[in-house]
């Protein structure tokens, strides 16, 4: 099965180009003074052929983000500043947030499709699965006949490695490895230029888990598209993703390659979570956790968020916010330079008066 058997144009833009971008994105959840505001200020670009990686504690924002940057995002949330850009394969650059509901719906499926998170549940238990993989085709194709959608719902599973005989199966026939397929295929099915997984592998054990990383890889190998990668398991996104993004509280604490990401941390959170699961290869060592909670989102401490919970708080940590800026340490050619650090200790004048960041990695 290749991409040409569904009719996938071949990507034009160049790797490396941005194809989303999210620029100072904020999202409150309730109104006026009582309201939480769950993200603050975010900015992510995520660039064509890519797979970002976004990880972070439970309730940290993740998928709020996601949602909000295609406008799914459910009452009482509340999208308060900010734009979301989306670059199409011809170049032109559209604001979602200030598109038409005719042209969102039209661009759904189409330009971004999103795998939800507990996937496995939202297929329809009364529908055979060939008949809702066809329905999403002919909804956004009325001129389409219901045999070639058909066709096309057979193609589109044997491409995710189920028979297409399995089309007239209802979801209960189906494991669980399976219909997080199928939910996968649907999302494919318009030739999307970014596909956003909100856990996707949640509730699979871990050889199905794999599996999935696995198609989901080969199948951006193959149709060229981009993928935002969400999940609070970093270890998961070490195997696929070519950067990732920490978040924590509300914003983005750590942004950078993946490979720079586990070999060298650089903000406090990051290496946290990254000691928090056991090492596949190589030495022994001790799992530390992360002490105490994520902070209450309606009360925010003063200064950075993560400081009650860190070992290298300073009292400017418990003061002031640290931005998302280019770490200090620049002796590592252009991947580190290429890396953001949202904390006081790769802050120039902080690692002028305090000396250089503790090494993290260990």
């Amino acid at each position: 099965m290749t991409a040409s058997t569904l009719d996938v144009p071949a990507p034009t833009g160049a790797v490396g180009e941005p194809v989303l971008e999210i620029e100072n994105l904020s999202v409150d959840y309730g109104y006026v003074d009582d309201a939480t505001h769950v993200l603050r200020d975010v900015s992510l670009t995520l660039h064509r052929g890519e797979v970002l990686g976004l990880a972070g504690e439970s309730g940290c924002g993740k998928s709020t983000l996601a949602y909000a940057a295609t406008r799914l995002l459910p009452p009482p949330g509340l999208i308060t500043s900010g734009s979301v850009h989306f670059t199409d394969r011809d170049g032109r650059r559209t604001d979602v947030l200030r598109q038409s509901d005719a042209e969102l719906r039209a661009s759904r499926w189409r330009d971004t499709a999103i795998v939800f998170q507990g996937a496995m549940n939202s297929l329809n238990p009364v529908y055979r699965v060939g008949r809702q993989i066809a329905d999403g085709i002919l909804a956004h194709r009325p001129g389409m006949r219901r045999r070639e959608a058909w066709d096309q719902a057979a193609s589109l599973l044997e491409m995710v490695g189920i028979n297409a005989d399995r089309l007239r199966d209802f979801p209960h026939q189906l494991s669980g490895g399976m219909r997080q397929r199928v939910m996968i295929a649907m999302a494919l099915a318009l030739d999307p230029q970014v596909l956003i997984m909100d856990e996707p592998t949640t509730a699979l054990d871990v050889v199905m888990q794999r599996q999935i990383v696995e198609e989901i890889a080969d199948l951006r190998q193959r149709l060229g598209f981009s993928v935002v990668f969400i999940t609070h398991d970093v270890s998961l996104l070490i195997e696929i993703a070519d950067r990732i993004a920490i978040m924590y509280a509300g914003d983005i604490v750590e942004d950078a390659g993946a490979e720079e990401i586990y070999r060298r941390p650089r903000h406090p959170y990051s290496s946290a979570l990254l000691h928090s699961f056991p090492p596949l290869r190589g030495e022994r060592r001790e799992l530390t956790g992360i002490p105490g909670a994520p902070p209450d989102m309606h009360r925010l401490p003063p200064g950075c968020p993560f400081a009650p919970r860190c070992a290298h708080a300073m009292d400017v940590c418990r003061e002031v916010r640290p931005g998302l800026t280019a770490t200090a340490l620049g002796d590592r050619g252009a991947q580190e330079a290429a890396r953001r650090v949202a904390c006081h200790l790769h802050d120039p004048a902080s690692a002028g008066a305090h000396g250089l960041p503790p090494d993290l990695s260990r």
